[in-house]
């Protein structure tokens, strides 16, 4: 069994790879089920990607994942899956082709949104009061 961690935002996701069927996992519920349906097609890149090198049918993936929105929730699921179907492989020809599809799939994007600033609690954190010359 491999554990792997991935975070995007505020968002984190683990990922459980062991020998099985080729179930996938979310929160304990089916993949297919997953909504919206374009991000779960997003979710789905890294599986399509290695269909020739890896047997998907023999490998389950169960994801726990928290925090964040949609958006983030699928960039750590999907880099999350990624990450351990080299890990749980450990195929260096897998690892090669995500990198040159999309390096976001291996390395985790460390971008924070900014924190608000005194004063402008929930306009944002750089929001100043428009100023008026008439």
């Amino acid at each position: 069994m491999v554990v792997i961690s991935s975070k995007r935002k505020e968002c984190v996701a683990r990922a459980h790879a062991e020998e099985g069927t080729g179930k996938i996992k979310i929160n304990l519920s089916s993949l297919d089920v997953y909504q919206p349906q374009l991000l779960r097609e997003y979710i789905k890149e890294p599986i399509l990607l290695a269909d020739d090198l890896v047997d998907p049918n023999k490998i389950n993936i169960s994801i726990n994942v928290h925090g964040g929105g949609v958006s983030g929730r699928s960039d750590a699921i999907r880099s999350a899956i990624a990450r351990a179907l080299i890990d749980y492989t450990k195929n260096e020809v897998l690892l090669k082709r995500y990198m040159e599809y999309d390096r976001r799939l291996i390395v985790n994007d460390v971008r924070q949104t900014e924190p608000h600033k005194p004063g402008q609690s929930n306009k944002g954190p750089r929001h100043k009061r428009q100023k008026s010359y008439r």
